[in-house]
């Protein structure tokens, strides 16, 4: 059924909301027809918030909604607990089906990482050429777990976990498959590209909580639109330090820089989500990698934080040169060329 813009039918609104009832009894008012906000019982420890658009992609939307607001909750030492999501869906092409399979990847997911879905708003809206998710995500973390980006101490390492760019791969994969097909790409490589979305997948919920288990950690962030290197660059402005980073020992997925070559984008620029960057004491970089190994996820030193705050540098083969800036996400440039 093709809806009309506005709000959705309220039938089937009522029976999108009445799939799954909150499982946390803390949540008193949750997502139902007719109330306008939710209300949740605070507890004794913090409160972290965070909101997140997913405008790249219309592929898995739900899914990268949820996981990358959870992020943002994971590397403050949180733990993602309440889950609210604002659908603008385009006036051309919006079906029930579509509604509810975005619903349904917002539902498995918040149910993946423990999360409860506690309301938000939907409807389809003029001008609007594509599926919106505007992620809210609220978390919780003792006082004295709390982590920020602005805690990396001099002579701190650097660690990243998985690779990169594994969101920016998995992206193109999905939204540019036609195009890989023609520059001589195999379908069962773009497929399994494509995977990479969900296995090893863009969440660092387990990556955070498994460095928060084994080391000291410092500071942490995670590297969205910008790559890598902005995330570096916030990391370091956030802290008022320095970063000596090793070319050499960046994680470069050997996909992501195939598929970067192919359309003329630098890797280290390029969407990130699925690593984390981290700052831990020299002294227990190699048991944070260990734990990290022991859980299945890859990690890697790639560099030292120094005292001079304009030294944010890239050492190859000897030479330094400063770590690159972005603008603006790499990525955009696919997206601008094909008139998206």
């Amino acid at each position: 059924m093709v809806l009309l813009p506005g709000k959705l039918p309220p039938q089937l609104l009522a029976e999108l909301l009445a799939e799954e009832p909150p499982r946390d009894p803390r949540v008193l008012v949750g997502p139902r027809l007719g109330e306008d906000a939710a209300v949740l019982e605070p507890s004794e420890r913090l409160l972290v918030a965070t909101t997140d658009p997913i405008t790249f992609a219309t592929d898995a939307i739900g899914y990268y909604a949820v996981t990358v607001n959870a992020n943002d909750i994971a590397v403050m030492g949180g733990v993602p607990r309440w889950f609210l999501a604002t659908l603008l869906l385009p006036e051309q092409g919006t079906t029930s089906a579509l509604v509810r399979d975005i619903f349904r990847q917002i539902r498995q997911t918040c149910r993946d990482l423990g999360v409860t879905l506690v309301g938000g708003h939907t409807e389809i809206t003029l001008g609007v050429p594509r599926p919106l998710v505007i992620g809210h995500m609220l978390g919780e973390v003792a006082r004295e777990r709390l982590v920020t980006s602005a805690g990396a101490q001099v002579g701190d390492a650097v660690l990243l976990t998985k690779g990169f760019p594994l969101e920016g791969t998995a992206i193109i994969a999905r939204e540019c498959a036609a195009q890989l097909a023609e520059r001589g790409c195999s379908a069962a490589e773009i497929a399994r590209w494509q995977q990479l979305l969900f296995t090893p997948g863009i969440s660092v919920v387990r990556d955070a909580h498994t460095l928060l288990g084994a080391a000291d950690v410092h500071a942490m962030h995670d590297p969205t639109e910008g790559g890598v290197a902005t995330g570096l660059w916030e990391l370091a402005q956030a802290s008022g330090v320095g970063l000596r980073i090793e070319a050499r020992h960046l994680p470069l997925l050997p996909e992501g820089a195939r598929l970067c070559a192919l359309f003329g984008l630098d890797p280290l620029g390029v969407i990130a989500s699925g690593a984390l960057l981290a700052t831990v004491p020299a002294a227990q970089a190699a048991q944070a990698i260990a734990a990290c190994q022991a859980a299945g996820i890859p990690c890697a030193r790639i560099g030292t934080v120094v005292a001079d705050a304009q030294e944010l540098v890239l050492e190859t083969e000897g030479e330094r040169r400063p770590l690159p800036r972005f603008a603006r996400d790499e990525i955009v440039k696919i997206f601008q060329a094909e008139g998206r």
